[in-house]
């Protein structure tokens, strides 16, 4: 008989979207003794139906007062629960297993003192820590973030990498170069940089580097930023204006999934100047598109990129624009950064990913089996 999993997939957008939605993929038909239930709102139906037939909707948003009661009754009669946020269902009677990705808004200064870090951030991470059965989480970096500021032990967490698919990878350079600039309607060359644009992502750091790069040099790049956040753009697109980059700065708030592995291969680097990164799959992304990548000394990217990276002092513009001068200066250091991206980037599979979450699944499922043995008894 299949033990019942049932997964809370009602956010399907940035970085905990796709975590989700590759758990669920990976998931689909591997069998192993579990059966995938999953939780979703009406305009992901389609969509999560298609990894999984077995589907609930439940359509109210997270951070809310009634997903804590609804939830619950979704999940009822599931053999393992699990919330891939810390908006854990804190009323689910059952073994429960919560995704803390990372812990930015208690432990981030642009977060840890406002309004919503100490009204819900801060009382759920840590009322989740304790509910949970276990945590999974996405590097040793953020492990260590949970075990020393939620105070839950290292053996109740877990870590499992992300992974990169197949539609990243190494392609001709002149077919995605033209691909984006038939989407986007540019003629340069350019520097990519991928993910929101609140505050730990440092985005102003990489804008003040550029702005020095153009200063030293007749560079032809542009800076093309992929990401939107409606309350930090003006003050980037802004500070653009004042630094006087802003024709040689395109932000793109989104893009189609199909036109993000052009852009990742066609571009002549990735920078990722982030101060906190749970993961930071960008720099997966790119270096398995055998693009450069350039990333903050910082969090998890070390992690994650190992020595297929050139890194920098994410508080340092002039050490980043030192750093993407070094790189456009060496044919030989891109081949090499290429190289080294490529190797690195077949260590993290999503199919490994999905392998290591079923022997979690199956070893809390066996826990919970023998509490109920020796409760019995």
């Amino acid at each position: 008989m299949k033990s019942r999993v049932t997964i809370d997939a009602r956010w399907l957008v940035g970085g905990i979207g796709t975590y989700t939605r590759h758990l669920l993929d990976g998931l689909r038909g591997h069998g192993d003794g579990i059966e995938v239930h999953a939780i979703t709102r009406e305009r992901h139906r389609e969509v999560v139906e298609q990894w999984c037939p077995r589907v609930t909707v439940v359509n109210i948003p997270i951070y809310t007062m009634r997903e804590q009661w609804a939830i619950p009754q979704a999940a009822k009669g599931c053999d393992l629960l699990h919330a891939p946020h810390y908006n854990a269902p804190l009323l689910h009677r059952g073994p429960l297993l919560v995704s803390i990705l990372d812990i930015i808004h208690i432990s981030d200064p642009s977060y840890r003192q406002s309004f919503k870090s100490w009204l819900y951030a801060r009382p759920m991470l840590n009322l989740a820590a304790r509910k949970a059965e276990h945590i999974v989480t996405l590097s040793e970096y953020s492990k260590t973030q949970i075990v020393e500021r939620l105070g839950v032990p290292p053996s109740k967490v877990t870590t499992i990498y992300c992974g990169v698919n197949g539609q990243f990878r190494c392609t001709d350079r002149k077919k995605t170069y033209a691909a984006v600039s038939s989407a986007l309607g540019i003629q340069e060359p350019y520097f990519l940089y991928v993910g929101n644009l609140k505050p730990h992502k440092n985005v102003s750091i990489l804008l003040r580097a550029f702005e020095r790069l153009r200063t030293r040099h007749d560079i032809p790049h542009r800076l093309l930023i992929i990401g939107d956040d409606a309350r930090c753009k003006p003050a980037l697109v802004e500070e653009c204006a004042r630094l006087g980059i802003e024709a040689a700065t395109l932000f793109v708030p989104y893009v189609a999934p199909e036109l993000l592995p052009n852009l990742y291969a066609g571009a002549d680097l990735l920078v990722m100047p982030s101060r906190i990164e749970g993961f930071g799959l960008p720099v997966l992304e790119a270096m398995a598109s055998g693009t450069p990548v350039v990333c903050s000394r910082a969090a998890s990217l070390p992690e994650v990129a190992g020595g297929a990276a050139l890194y920098f002092d994410p508080s340092s513009a002039e050490e980043l624009a030192d750093t993407i001068e070094k790189v456009l200066s060496s044919s030989d250091l891109q081949e090499s950064l290429r190289t080294k991206g490529l190797e690195r980037a077949k260590k993290f599979t999503w199919a490994e990913s999905t392998r290591k979450h079923v022997e979690l699944y199956h070893r809390l499922l066996g826990m919970n089996r023998m509490l109920q043995m020796s409760t019995t008894v």
